[in-house]
Formats: structure tokens, sequence, C-alpha cells
């Protein structure tokens, strides 16, 4: 049996994402397994945990020793704020500088790396009486945000001597982690700024996700985990030793059948025909289509499963509804064809379009309703 719990969503529909809150579990005590004991955890739940709920997700992932969480947006934060997530959160992205104050108000850690930020830091204390609390984002190598690491000692310890903001950490994003060439520039990068300052209290942190799992950093004492706690692997580097995390895909995407009809030889399916039937077969409607994530250019080249049997989606994926080749399955309107579950993963979908399973997660979030299960 499992227990159901989910968000006020719009349960009328036929389509929907199931999100198994036990295999988020069982990935955080995976990557436990792949970081030293001391070494603390920071959750990424960013576009909504990646497409999969980071409101719902958030306690389960404290509860699993998850010691902060990371948002690209102080929107994001304050999504968690409101839903009384106590826990440190830090925005990943940078912050508008009007919109520091907001950030205070809710305890929420914002990046720094120039001196507007700074006295933007300081005009905040000045009408609030509240010290933001701040974390200095390096540059060394992705060429996104972040003060370059050559200005940076020289930054990091302006900081500390001021009195008006709380340095609570250092950290920075690797650019191609799965490359060790490119990696290794940027520990050396950071390296180089680690053993010039005081680090004492500081939170630092500069492995994600894969390089958590292949590299270690003992002037890092946190590791950011996004992809990862959602059961799907991020790209690894070739030609390094590491034990690969047994992980499980949290997320399914199912849909019931609305219509089931016969297609006589010759006749076409869905806009442009670009499926012709050669004999006569039948066909399957579920209400689920580009507009809910599943991507157009996936059409004729994806599967279902419906009682046991694979069924190929056929004709292109429309707006709201797409359709399968059930010809020779037992099946009736309102049986369940699963598009997405740990078996059929989004990672297929990624190797089909040449791109990332990020993405794809991110995608499924538009408008269909999520149902939570453990077990």
């Amino acid at each position: 049996m499992k227990n159901t719990r989910q968000t006020n969503v719009n349960t009328l529909r036929d389509a929907w994402i199931e999100i198994n809150v036990s295999n988020l579990e069982h990935n955080i005590k995976e990557i436990k397994k792949s970081i030293p004991n001391n070494t603390k955890l920071l959750g990424v739940v960013k576009a909504d945990a990646y497409g999969h709920g980071s409101i719902m997700l958030a306690p389960t992932m404290l509860a699993s020793g998850i010691d902060m969480l990371g948002v690209a947006t102080i929107d994001e934060g304050l999504d968690l704020r409101q839903a009384k997530i106590k826990c440190p959160i830090l925005i990943l992205g940078t912050v508008p500088l009007w919109a520091i104050e907001s950030a205070v108000q809710n305890d929420l850690t914002i990046p720094v790396y120039s001196d507007e930020h700074l006295n933007a830091c300081k005009l905040t204390f000045e009408r609030t009486g509240s010290r933001p609390k701040v974390q200095v984002k390096l540059d060394t190598g992705m060429n996104r945000i972040g003060i370059r690491s050559e200005d940076a000692v020289e930054f990091i310890k302006k900081v500390q001597k001021l009195d008006f903001l709380e340095l609570k950490g250092v950290f920075t994003h690797l650019a191609a982690a799965e490359e060790p060439d490119k990696t290794q520039e940027q520990f050396k990068r950071w390296d180089s700024v680690i053993s010039q300052i005081n680090t004492k209290g500081l939170l630092l942190h500069i492995l994600n996700s894969a390089g958590s799992v292949c590299y270690k950093k003992e002037n890092s004492n946190m590791c950011r985990i996004g992809i990862s706690l959602y059961g799907l692997h991020p790209d690894y580097p070739q030609g390094v030793e590491f034990k690969k995390p047994e992980l499980r895909q949290l997320i399914s995407l199912k849909a019931r059948i609305v219509n089931i009809h016969t297609v006589k030889k010759g006749e076409g399916v869905s806009y442009c025909h670009t499926y012709q039937a050669k004999s006569d077969r039948i066909i399957a409607t579920v209400p689920l289509g580009y507009a809910d994530g599943v991507p157009r250019l996936l059409s004729n080249k994806i599967s279902g499963k419906i009682n046991g049997a694979e069924v190929p989606q056929v004709g292109n994926i429309t707006m709201d509804q797409m359709m399968f080749d059930i010809t020779g399955v037992d099946a009736k309107i309102g049986d369940v064809i699963t598009i997405l579950d740990e078996e059929k993963s989004i990672d297929n979908w990624a190797k089909i379009l040449g791109t990332i399973n990020y993405e794809l997660t991110c995608r499924l979030k538009v408008r269909l309703p999520r149902v939570y299960t453990r077990g």
C-alpha cells in the first residue's frame, strides 16, 4: 500500500506525476557514502526542486541529513519560508541590489562579489538594523557570476572586517566536473584563494553532484547536491576512479487512456501524419502533451507501459494529447499508461534529444498534478 500526500493540485486531470519520497531518502544515504563524515550537504532545490516540488520535498531532505537548501532566486527562497521551512537557505544566483532587504527580512543568505553588493548590504543594515548573511561567490572558471579568483583574497579580507554583515561562507561552481583537467585548473584557483584567508567558521564549497563522488577536497567542508538527489546521474569524468552511487529516480509520469479506436491500414495519426498504419491498428489517446513538458521532438521515438506490455507512442505529440499503439494489448478506457518510471528513465529522453536530464525534469511542471508516494 502507498501512503500518499499531495499539494493543492488540479485533481481533475487524467495525467499526473508521482514522486517517490522513499527514493529521495535512499539517494541521500547513497550520497553520504561518497563524502567524509564531517562534510555538510546543501540540497539544491532551485526550479521547484528540478520540477519535483521543493516545498513537498524539503522536509524529507532535512530529516534525511541535508543541512542547507540552495535556490536560484529570492522568490524561490520566499516560497520555502512561507511554507515554514526554517533551515539555512542560500541563494545561488545574483540577487538584485534593491531586493537585498527582502532577503534579509526573510533570513536568506545571499552571494556577494562586488563593492556594489557590499554598499547595498550596508544600506540595508542602516535601514533595518539586521546584518545581511552573505557568502562570497568566486569565479574560478565558470565565467558566469562571481569575483575572479585573482581579486578574491583582497575582497574576502575586506568583507571579513565589515561589521554590518555576517560572512557565512565562500563558494564557487565547477564548470566541467566531467573533465578532470579543467576541474584541476579550478581547484588550483580555489586552493590559492582558500590558503590565503582565515576560514574559521566559514562554509567552503566547490563540489557538486559529480564532484562530490569523484573528487576529494580537504579545504571544502560542504557539498552542493542537485540532480543526484532526484535519482539521476550527472556526467561523470573519464579516467577517474570512483564508486558510482546507486540512485533511484523519484519521478514517474502517468496518464489514463481517454479514447480507444481503430486506425485502418494506410491511415495517418496526429498532425502531419508522421505515423501511417501499415495494417489495422488499435490506437489509445492519453491527455498529455508538450504543454505538459513532453517535448514534441520525442514524437514516434518513445514508448509507454500498460498492463505489463510495452506500447510505442505514435504520431506527433500535440499540445495536450498523444497516442499509443496498443494493438494486441488487453486495455480499456481508464487504464493507466506509464511513460516514465525507474525502469523507463528520463535519461532515455535526454539521449534521444541530445540534452541533459536536468532540463527535462524542469519541463515537467507546467500543469501536471503531483502525487507524493512513499514505498
